[in-house]
């Protein structure tokens, strides 16, 4: 098989936004976890993972950092590389941090390098209805867009620190109407982080594109976790995490785990939950 047939085969099973859209359509659970180098991405390849997520909670997991802030466009840029290098499967969800798309321009500017430099799929930004603009402008050149609400990291110390969003009835409304304009903007999914199960649920069937939770409840159409949370290595792993790594699993049987846990519906389960 030449260069050309081998890239063709490889994106005829590659995860794209059409086949995402058509798993919310058939109910069929999508299952996001985080990975940042080849290793841990080529195994979440293998064990069935939906969308590896390159998130900017590199800076706290791999970096030490206390919050995302400091993470850069070429830490993006070198982690997600790496994760690209090896998925076969997957769909590459790479996020923008702090501060790299503060006008339309800028997010222009920055998503050009991460789909070029790191072979990333789609990006991930967070905010609301300001972001509309922006994500209506990316999506115009051709750029796949995750939009993130309700706990948004990047905003931490604006919030207060890592609280659940979505509990006052203004800011459901506001979170909902949110959502709605995001897609209309073009966004093709959407995460719901640190969300009540039931705003998010509502949110899933108000709006078109896939919804994916994370501490959002078993509403959405799919799953998210933190790597280093589902395996326990987080010293103070949230509320909403489990540890996968439990009942002596190896890390592949625990990331397979987590996917058949997604796919039944087990997870999450009611401990993981917000009301």
């Amino acid at each position: 098989m030449d260069q050309k047939d081998s890239s063709s085969a490889k994106l005829s099973k590659r995860r794209t936004v059409t086949t995402l859209r058509k798993m919310k359509q058939d109910k069929e659970k999508i299952v996001m976890l985080t990975a940042y180098d080849s290793s841990f991405g080529r195994v979440l390849d293998e064990q069935g993972v939906d969308v590896i997520l390159i998130g900017d909670s590199l800076g706290m997991v791999i970096q030490g950092h206390p919050t995302t802030i400091p993470v850069t466009v070429d830490d993006m840029i070198y982690h997600t590389r790496a994760v690209s290098a090896v998925a076969q499967t997957a769909l590459v969800l790479a996020d923008l941090p702090f501060m790299s798309y503060t006008s339309s321009e800028m997010a222009l500017r920055n998503c050009a390098r991460l789909m070029q430099e790191s072979d990333a799929q789609m990006v991930k930004l967070e905010g609301g209805a300001p972001q509309v603009a922006t994500v209506k402008q990316l999506t115009h050149h051709g750029v796949p867009v995750c939009a993130h609400l309700g706990l948004q990291p990047q905003s931490v110390h604006k919030l207060g620190g890592y609280r659940v969003q979505g509990r006052d009835d203004a800011v459901a409304k506001q979170m909902q109407a949110d959502a709605l304009a995001l897609q209309d903007a073009g966004a093709d999914m959407i995460l719901l982080e640190c969300v009540p199960e039931v705003l998010a649920t509502a949110i899933t069937q108000a709006v078109e594109v896939p919804v994916i939770g994370i501490g959002a409840g078993r509403g959405c159409d799919g799953q998210v976790l933190v790597l280093h949370d589902m395996l326990g290595l987080t010293p103070r792993a949230p509320r909403f995490s489990q540890n996968f790594m439990q009942e002596g699993r190896t890390i592949q049987q625990a990331i397979r785990a987590y996917v058949e846990a997604v796919k039944l519906g087990n997870f999450p389960a009611d401990a993981h939950c917000f009301v």
